[in-house]
């Protein structure tokens, strides 16, 4: 009887996988490019995030990284092309039409990231993308 309550406990214990992740080897603070002496693999139980340094090298902390914890993929991403409040060209296409402006950058932005501008000439707040020259591509 003693074994068989032994043995149903330890079924009902939760399995602990070791997973090998990427993690920092010092505190990395936001807006840092990220470098290979910054980063290593360690194995860490139920562990989520990267699992590969190259996917982390080259990418900008948007949140204070500390060292030994696992870097999660909303923690991090492309460098930032447009800082706040710098200058732009704007574009907007659609049916052939394209309509190009300066604006404003409101938020800082890396390539495919989605920010705030405002139009120049008429101080209306619009929507972006960021391209890979640095403009932002208007939305409807």
């Amino acid at each position: 009887m003693i074994r068989l309550m032994c043995h149903i406990l330890l079924c009902s214990l939760p399995v602990l996988t070791l997973a090998d992740v990427v993690v920092p080897t010092r505190t990395i603070r936001a807006k840092t490019i990220i470098s290979a002496t910054d980063v290593t693999i360690k194995q860490i139980p139920n562990a989520e995030g990267y699992f590969d340094v190259n996917d982390v090298i080259g990418q900008e902390a948007r949140i204070a990284l500390y060292a030994g914890r696992p870097i999660l993929v909303d923690d991090i991403g492309p460098p930032a092309l447009i800082a706040r409040n710098q200058i732009v060209p704007m574009m907007f296409l659609s049916d052939g039409l394209m309509i190009t402006a300066e604006g404003r950058s409101l938020q800082r932005g890396g390539i495919g990231d989605r920010i705030r501008v405002m139009n120049l000439s008429s101080r209306a707040t619009l929507f972006g993308q960021v391209q890979a020259d640095g403009s932002v591509r208007v939305y409807k």
